[in-house]
């Protein structure tokens, strides 16, 4: 499977999660059903070398997780000798012992650096949109408000049957996230504890939340299982009659295989915990050993300048990403 993260906003990805249930609801969103292939777990399931080098999934989820998303689409703009010299200018950076090599060590360094970047960013962004008092605070009704105010003081307006559906399904689920997240359950989120809410992924007390949220998302019958129609259905909006792309017959056996792990034709609890948040994973080690292994030319186990930027399009892309606004910011905080 691609980057992406069960009914979150990705760590990597946002970087990871995708993609997706998505984060709880900004001001004023609705949510779209998928009519394109949906990710859900932090990494791709094939093994360091077996993915294929023009892969563009795969590059695009190796840009985020280097760059950013933000940054990754800056670099999408730029020619492929603007990208190779700002990559360049990285690569000192990544180099924290100044010895001229860039380590799998370093390079999970800055990883999780791009990824903590990343969620504070998020966290800010948003943060003055629910925090109406300004008390450094966010309480459930401020979210509330902010989120739903305009549904739940205009109902007329939401006939529609699928947006009343989502308007009624979410704002409970969202106050069953918020509760959790609301350690001290004082109903007031502070930014450690609105950063879990927002990115229940990163917490080990919002693991449940996260499992929980897939299967309801996932099982359309109701039975508290997701068999392997509803896992397919969940990535791939099928069109009637049509035939099935390779990859979702691929997805089939995966499920069968890897998936449904006491093959009673069905994913429980369990099971969706151990496909989307396996135990002893650590996502920013795996793209950093997936970098090296790439592009190690004499396999000494560690990056030159010149590996990196002879494999630059892996790093940044042929069509990259936007990293030159990062090159211009203060670092010091991550």
């Amino acid at each position: 499977m691609g980057p992406g993260c069960p009914g979150l906003a990705p760590p990597l990805l946002l970087l990871l999660l995708p993609l997706l249930l998505g984060p709880p609801l900004g001001p004023g969103q609705l949510r779209a059903k998928p009519t394109v292939r949906k990710e859900r777990v932090l990494r791709p399931d094939s093994e360091l070398g077996q993915r294929p080098a023009d892969d563009s999934q795969s590059l695009r989820y190796d840009h985020e997780a280097f760059l950013g998303k933000e940054d990754a689409r800056t670099f999408d703009q730029l020619s492929p000798e603007e990208s190779k010299e700002r990559l360049g200018k990285i690569v000192g950076r990544i180099d924290s012992d100044g010895d001229g090599f860039v380590t799998t060590e370093e390079l999970k360094s800055w990883i999780k650096r791009v990824q903590k970047r990343h969620i504070y960013e998020n966290l800010a962004k948003v943060w003055k949109d629910y925090d109406r008092n300004n008390d450094k605070k966010i309480s459930w009704e401020e979210y509330k408000q902010a989120t739903y105010g305009y549904y739940l003081g205009n109902p007329e307006e939401f006939q529609d049957g699928s947006d009343q559906h989502t308007f009624k399904k979410m704002l409970p689920r969202d106050e069953r996230r918020f509760n959790t997240a609301d350690l001290d359950g004082d109903k007031e989120a502070t930014w450690e504890e609105f950063t879990a809410f927002m990115h229940p992924e990163e917490f080990e007390h919002m693991k449940d939340i996260v499992v929980l949220e897939t299967l309801e998302d996932m099982d359309k019958n109701g039975d508290g299982f997701v068999d392997q129609d509803e896992y397919i259905a969940d990535m791939f909006a099928h069109e009637e009659n049509g035939p099935e792309p390779d990859w979702v017959v691929t997805e089939r056996e995966q499920f069968a295989d890897f998936r449904d792990l006491n093959k009673d034709g069905k994913m429980d609890k369990d099971e969706i915990r151990h496909w989307i948040l396996p135990q002893d994973y650590d996502h920013a080690q795996a793209e950093a050993r997936h970098l090296v292994y790439e592009s190690d030319l004499d396999k000494d186990q560690k990056l030159t300048k010149e590996e990196i930027l002879g494999n630059w399009n892996m790093f940044v892309g042929s069509q990259a990403t936007n990293y030159g606004e990062d090159l211009t910011k203060n670092h010091d905080e991550l």
